[in-house]
């Protein structure tokens, strides 16, 4: 896993939750919260689910009070209370409790969708800085050795009504880096920009994505739109592109890049709901690519399959909190959520 780092979007997130939360049960009057601002939410996705001989599973992400994704925290960050049959309050069980963070993989799956604007402008002046910034991107955003969880596909648009698919989904960086080497001036044959047109269509590719998911899996899509001006097509409204994205499920996020002087900042910002970067100046692309893929990173990086090994050993509704703690120099967040499990026929002999 990554170093630890904490990363914050541009504009809030808003995710579904299912299961527990820390509204569905009130904390005992024992258990003594840090002083401070409550500012780490739990959303339970799956969970929690025991495994025997003892070993307690929980699904969730992180996220600040405005919705924010909070990624790459790790087991040391956590902190796990329980209550068995004979405990008045919660008890805090010790670190020599075996604890991890797990690969996430038969519960999640987060897909990247870049869609980079290849129309007449980009391929004349700007395609080799936009081939390294994107090959950047990839190397931020793809492991190194592929898993299921993280995938990501690659699309274009010029001036035609169509969202071209460069390389389908795939979990492979290497092809997805040979496909953006593979990008020259012949690729367009309408050098307008249809950006309202790929906007649309990148919304609904992104809903196909979500939909082709197994029950079992928990999915999300992040939408990463490049683009260097306006729209020039004039086929679809203003309105229509950003009701696109307005409209979208809380599963799919959208983040735009701007470059150059023709770009309209207003309405990028309003199709990038989560994260809008832009530069008048194309030396400063690579970074901010880069920027944006820390964005989409900590967005992937903030679900965590938390799974510890319990020492109680009876009573199906025993009491469970778990307790986030992040901090850095000028910056402390906690939160937690409360929730119960059933111990029936626990024994000793955990392994994680």
């Amino acid at each position: 896993m990554k170093h630890k780092i904490f990363l914050l979007s541009l504009l809030s997130v808003l995710f579904f939750a299912l299961g527990c939360n820390d509204d569905d049960l009130p904390f005992s009057d024992c258990f003594r919260e840090p002083d401070g601002n409550k500012n780490l939410n739990f959303n339970i996705l799956n969970g929690p689910t025991v495994t025997l001989p003892s070993k307690v599973s929980i699904f969730f992400k992180v996220t600040d009070n405005s919705g924010n994704p909070v990624g790459f925290l790790t087991e040391d960050n956590f902190v796990i209370f329980e209550q068995g049959l004979n405990d008045e309050c919660h008890r805090e069980i010790s670190l020599e409790s075996k604890r991890k963070i797990s690969p996430d993989e038969q519960f999640f799956s987060h897909t990247t969708m870049l869609v980079l604007d290849l129309s007449g402008s980009v391929l004349e002046n700007n395609l080799e800085p936009l081939r390294m910034a994107a090959i950047e991107f990839i190397d931020a955003i793809m492991p190194d050795m592929p898993d299921n969880s993280t995938a990501m596909g690659i699309w274009w648009f010029d001036g035609e009504d169509i969202l071209h698919s460069l390389v389908p989904v795939t979990y492979s960086k290497s092809t997805l880096k040979l496909g953006i080497l593979a990008i020259d001036q012949s690729i367009s044959v309408d050098n307008s920009t249809d950006l309202y047109g790929a906007v649309i269509k990148a919304a609904e590719e992104a809903q196909n994505i979500l939909d082709q998911q197994v029950d079992s899996i928990i999915s999300a899509v992040s939408v990463v739109i490049f683009t260097d001006g306006k729209d020039k097509a004039n086929r679809y409204l203003t309105g229509d592109a950003i009701n696109a994205v307005n409209s979208s499920s809380n599963d799919i996020t959208f983040f735009t890049i701007g470059i150059g002087v023709e770009i309209d900042g207003q309405i990028l910002s309003q199709l990038g709901r989560n994260g809008f970067a832009s530069s008048a100046d194309i030396g400063e692309l690579a970074l901010i690519f880069n920027n944006v893929a820390s964005l989409v990173s900590a967005e992937a990086n903030s679900y965590y399959l938390f799974e510890y090994c319990s020492p109680i050993r009876n009573g199906t509704s025993n009491g469970l909190i778990i307790e986030a703690n992040f901090s850095e120099p000028g910056n402390s967040m906690f939160g937690n959520f409360q929730t119960t499990f059933d111990a029936t026929g626990f024994t000793g002999g955990c392994d994680l």
